[in-house]
């Protein structure tokens, strides 16, 4: 991690395309001011964890679902196989 003095009216310029303003300190605040482009997204890290929480969440419901419609099919083609077959012990 790269630690940096600065004072107020003091920027930093990241990949020549993003700049960070020390705006105001007021004792433990500091308050940051950022100038980037359109197309770059900039959250507070603390909404940045809880929407990568909520992929993860979101991901694994997926995966059940999916994991869910995959069991059921396998239940409906073995049905269907015995029905077919005439073999009524696989019926439920």
């Amino acid at each position: 991690m790269l630690y940096l003095t600065r004072k107020v009216g003091d920027s930093v310029v990241i990949d020549d395309n993003i700049e960070v303003t020390v705006v105001e300190v007021r004792g433990k605040t500091v308050k940051l001011g950022f100038t980037f482009p359109e197309d770059v997204q900039v959250l507070r890290r603390e909404l940045y964890d809880r929407i990568q929480e909520e992929n993860r969440s979101a991901a694994a419901s997926a995966d059940l679902v999916r994991q869910m419609g995959q069991e059921t099919s396998a239940v409906a083609d073995k049905k269907k196989s015995s029905s077919n077959t005439g073999d009524d012990t696989a019926k439920d």
